[in-house]
């Protein structure tokens, strides 16, 4: 079994999300990717102008039937946006103009922009008039999971058995001041019913005592460790960029918006975020074995 990776942005300085991505390009994120650690992924296209992000998804696809190594490495895709939350704070380092309502319509076209590709769409389940996007999207048998969200308790209930299965990088896309008891993290951790909960356990996003509490509370047997890596990736202090955005990296690893009003993705590699596990969360072999290569090659199969 290999390390799956179900959120990457890009890699080695390369940007999934660059509209002039080319096929060397992108052999070369996934032979650095390998090498540091990783065997699989699904490359991640973020929230902007759906014609944009329609068109990244067609690239992507096209490119993976041009090289050997690309399409091995790259098994599929993650669509992250753009029917996330608008509210600052959830909507993270997505471009809050071009977040839109989740609908049926615009689910369409991306997904037939992935060619049969699509793995994994993130969206705020309160922007999901009827859930309607939701269950269209189950029904493809695609991934369907929450962030960048605020839903309550009634509405998060309802869109799990719409066909919501999953939680992306919980203790992430959300404010940094919530509530102390009535926040999504919470809610999340309650929740019945979510089938895979994906954290970023990097050592920057959330601390090593928050990991362990979220896999106490979740269960091992539902946690999927990712990456949420950029262009940044691997390379160390400099400035790059996710789409139309700037990322700046500082000598602790973490990505900065310009701002540094908030992180955007991370630098991680597998191989780091295993280190993190085993060094500061403390889990043993199999159980880092579990949550990077056994659960998110079950996810990516059933829902």
């Amino acid at each position: 079994m290999a390390a799956i990776d179900l959120q990457l942005n890009g890699y080695k300085g390369v940007d999934f999300n660059d509209d002039n991505l080319t096929a060397e390009a992108l052999r070369v994120a996934c032979q650095a990717i390998v090498a540091d650690g990783g065997q699989k992924m699904l490359a991640t296209v973020i929230t902007d102008h759906l014609d944009l992000m329609v068109s990244r998804i067609k690239r992507l696809a096209n490119l993976r039937e041009q090289n050997e190594l690309i399409s091995d490495v790259m098994v599929g895709i993650h669509v992250e946006g753009p029917f996330i939350s608008p509210i600052t704070g959830f909507v993270g380092a997505h471009p809050t103009e071009h977040v839109l309502p989740a609908t049926v319509a615009h689910a369409k076209n991306i997904v037939a922009a992935g060619n049969g590709l699509i793995r994994v769409v993130t969206l705020a389940p309160e922007h999901d008039a009827d859930f309607k996007t939701t269950q269209w999207l189950s029904r493809q048998n695609i991934l369907v999971s929450a962030g960048h969200c605020n839903p309550s308790v009634e509405v998060l209930s309802a869109a799990i058995d719409a066909g919501l299965s999953a939680f992306t990088h919980l203790g992430n896309g959300c404010p940094i001041d919530m509530h102390r008891h009535n926040n999504i993290i919470n809610r999340v951790l309650a929740a019945d019913g979510l089938r895979w909960i994906m954290i970023i356990p990097d050592g920057i996003h959330l601390p090593p005592s928050l990991v362990r509490t979220m896999i106490r509370s979740i269960g091992i047997e539902r946690i999927i460790a990712v990456t949420d890596a950029t262009a940044a990736g691997g390379m160390g202090v400099g400035e790059f960029s996710l789409g139309s955005q700037k990322v700046i990296v500082e000598q602790d690893g973490a990505a900065w918006a310009s701002d540094r009003s908030h992180l955007v993705g991370s630098t991680a590699s597998m191989g780091r975020v295993r280190d993190v596990l085993q060094n500061d969360v403390g889990l043993s072999k199999p159980e880092i074995i579990q949550i990077t290569e056994t659960n998110p090659a079950i996810a990516l199969v059933s829902k």
